[in-house]
C-alpha cells in the first residue's frame, strides 16, 4: 500500500499539473467507490480544483468557488474535497483514453479543458474509496479519526502516544489512529534503524529509544520521500528504499547479520537480529515470542 512519502510525492505531482482547472464533472465508475452522500457530487461541478495535498495515505482534492460572490445553485456553500484512498491496489493518474468502461476504473474526474484523472484499482477486491467533504475535511469521517501525520509528530507527543498505548512498536507505527502514513515498510525501516525490537513494547521504551524512534521516523520518511519525488509515477513497493523490508535473507547493510522475517498470512514482519534484538532470533510463526 502506498504510504506517506508515495502519497506526499504523488499529491505534489497532481497538484503541479491540475491546480487551477475548473472541475466539470465528477463519475463514479464502480458503485461501492463513492463513500459519502452528501453533498452530491454534482455541487462540485464549477468548482477550481485549488490543490492537491494528503493528510495520512489520503490524497485530498482541494475544490474552491472561482468567484464565491458569483455563485449560486448547487455550487453555493463551503469549499469541497474529495478525500480518495488508493489502499492496496489504487491509482489515481491522467486519463489520457478517457474510456467508457476502463479496465479496473472505480471513479472519473474531468475539468473543463477536457483533461481527466482516473482512479483505478488493480485486482477484484475493489476497496478504494472516495469521500465528498464539505468544509474543513480534518473533523469529518474517514480524516477525523486519523493521529498525526507522522512527519510532523513532536518527540513529546510521540512519547506520550507510546506510553498510553502498550502494545507492540510495530503494530502501533502502523496503526493510522495513533500516527497517519506509515505502514508495513516503513515500520521495518523505522524499526531497524532506531534498533529497536519490532516486538517491544511501547510502554517500556526509555528515553533513548523514544530518541532514537522519532529520528528514524523523521528520517525514513525524507528518504522515501527524496526517492519518490525523483520518480515520474508513483512507483512499486520493491522499488521503494529499504534496509530490511525487501531484503530478508539479504545481509544486512548496517552490520552484516542474514535480515530475518516472522511470516503472518498477509505480511511481514523484517528485522535484523544483531541490530535490533539483541542477537535473539524470534520464532517464526504468529504467536512469535523472544527466545529465551
Amino acid at each position: 500500500m502506498p504510504e506517506l512519502p508515495e502519497i506526499a510525492a504523488h499529491a505534489e505531482r497532481l497538484s503541479a499539473e491540475f491546480a487551477a482547472r475548473p472541475l466539470a464533472r465528477f463519475e463514479s465508475l464502480h458503485p461501492a467507490v463513492l463513500k459519502t452522500f452528501d453533498p452530491r457530487p454534482a455541487a462540485a461541478a464549477g468548482r477550481v480544483l485549488r490543490a492537491v495535498s494528503h493528510r495520512g495515505k489520503y490524497l485530498l482534492l482541494h475544490l474552491e468557488a472561482p468567484d464565491p460572490r458569483s455563485l449560486s445553485g448547487e455550487g453555493d456553500g463551503p469549499d469541497l474535497v474529495f478525500a480518495v484512498h488508493l489502499m492496496q491496489a489504487g491509482r489515481l493518474r491522467r486519463d489520457a483514453k478517457q474510456a467508457r468502461k476502463p479496465r479496473g476504473g472505480m471513479a472519473r474526474w474531468t475539468f473543463a479543458d477536457d483533461s481527466a484523472l482516473l482512479l483505478t484499482e488493480a485486482g477484484n477486491e475493489r476497496r478504494a474509496g472516495v469521500w465528498l467533504i464539505a468544509g474543513a475535511p480534518a473533523s469529518v469521517e474517514p480524516l477525523a479519526r486519523l493521529g498525526p501525520d507522522a512527519d510532523s509528530i513532536s518527540r513529546d507527543e510521540l512519547a506520550r502516544r507510546l506510553a498510553s498505548a502498550s502494545e507492540r512498536v510495530h503494530g502501533f507505527l502502523r496503526d493510522q489512529s495513533h500516527l497517519a502514513g506509515i505502514g508495513r515498510l516503513l515500520a521495518n525501516e523505522i524499526l531497524h534503524s532506531a534498533c529497536i525490537s519490532p516486538f517491544a513494547n511501547t510502554a517500556r521504551l526509555d528515553d533513548a529509544a523514544v530518541d532514537r524512534l522519532h529520528v528514524a521516523i523523521k528520517a525514513s520518511i525524507s528518504r522515501g520521500l527524496a526517492a519518490e519525488r525523483a520518480q515520474p509515477d508513483m512507483g512499486r513497493s520493491k522499488d521503494r528504499p529499504s534496509d530490511v523490508h525487501h531484503r530478508v535473507g539479504q545481509p544486512c547493510p548496517a552490520c552484516g547479520d542474514t535480515v530475518r522475517s516472522v511470516e503472518y498470512r498477509r505480511y511481514r514482519v523484517a528485522y535484523c537480529a544483531r541490530c535490533q534484538t539483541g542477537g535473539k532470533v524470534l520464532a517464526d510463526n504468529t504467536t512469535s515470542r523472544f527466545l529465551k
